[in-house]
């Protein structure tokens, strides 16, 4: 697997988050319709064997990796903070990964703080204080065939939006199989994503960006590097991690179709999926490979619209030496 960095330009709100799962059931919707579903059926032969053709990590702030979620006591604390303040610190800068992870912490930022660096000659009009401002957009039902809100009459709700602090690229991290998929190829499916729209209400015009930079990059790995923090949610269960020695929160991915599988039988939702959370940190020997999880569904277990949906349930890693 070859570790790629690539480098995103947000050109409008976005209505999803940039999570690694998601944007890789967006790049297999962008293979179907470049180069066919033949093709995609192709690559994703063995993804649920231990054989992902791709793997992709979420979207973080340029320069920054996440802050591994650990007990703080794993931690020395930077002085003259509170817990409140300390608990904001969840980015660290990409020239301190090499120091002792026990340092991370005194060396992590919070996200007001990469967006003072980030306002520094920007315009006062253009100055957040976060990452990101999320707003609601309010929409309202509409009958297509008769261009009303329909019998019912006024039928108003909102989705909200996100918007990204200007001028801050966000950068992921892609494994790839180049000798099933070409770096081109994978290129241009993540230049369609841009152009179409990622996530929900793409068609209205959410969820674009440009590709600034595209190029191989290697994962960096700690010294005596002896567990793994992973960069996107993965799926660890069953796989025989050192439960005392990992640490991660769980969440459910309540997951729904894409592309034209909205419209088919009218059921867009998948089955929930347990997963854990970006930035756990697993007691294992970290893989030659790059990535540790496992890949989901398959044979109906995670749609009963499209019997051979999978998601990915793989998580690029960082080698690090674990303190405990």
């Amino acid at each position: 697997m070859q570790s790629i960095r690539v480098s995103l330009k947000p050109l409008s709100a976005f209505a999803t988050p940039l999570k690694g799962d998601t944007l890789f059931g967006q790049l297999c919707w962008a293979i179907r319709n470049r180069f066919g579903e033949a093709r995609l059926i192709e690559l994703l032969n063995g993804y649920t064997e231990d054989r992902p053709f791709a793997v992709i990590s979420d979207a973080f702030p340029e320069g920054y990796w996440p802050l591994p979620k650990l007990p703080g006591s794993f931690y020395e604390l930077p002085e003259g903070e509170d817990r409140k303040a300390v608990k904001k610190r969840a980015w660290l800068p990409e020239a301190a990964f090499d120091k002792p992870l026990a340092d991370w912490l005194q060396q992590s930022v919070t996200a007001s703080t990469i967006a003072a660096r980030q306002a520094v000659g920007a315009t006062p009009t253009s100055r957040l204080t976060t990452l990101s401002e999320k707003h609601p957009q309010p929409h309202n039902t509409i009958n297509r065939l008769t261009n009303t809100t329909g019998a019912n009459g006024f039928a108003p709700y909102s989705i909200e939006q996100e918007w990204f602090l200007p001028g801050l690229r966000w950068t992921l991290r892609l494994l790839l199989d180049t000798d099933r998929f070409s770096l081109e190829h994978c290129r241009q499916c993540l230049t369609d994503i841009g152009d179409f729209g990622f996530g929900k209400d793409a068609s209205i015009g959410l969820g674009k960006f440009e590709i600034a930079d595209f190029q191989a990059a290697p994962l960096p790995a700690q010294n005596g590097a002896d567990a793994c923090l992973t960069l996107a949610p993965c799926a660890p269960q069953g796989l025989g991690f050192d439960s005392r020695r990992s640490y991660y929160q769980v969440f459910t991915r309540f997951g729904r179709h894409g592309d034209i599988a909205v419209h088919q039988q009218g059921k867009p939702f998948k089955n929930p999926v347990l997963l854990a959370q970006t930035g756990g940190v697993f007691a294992v020997d970290p893989p030659a490979r790059g990535f540790i999880g496992q890949g989901i569904g398959g044979g109906r277990q995670l749609s009963k619209t499209l019997d051979a949906t999978v998601q990915q349930g793989y998580a690029p890693v960082l080698p690090i030496a674990a303190p405990f």
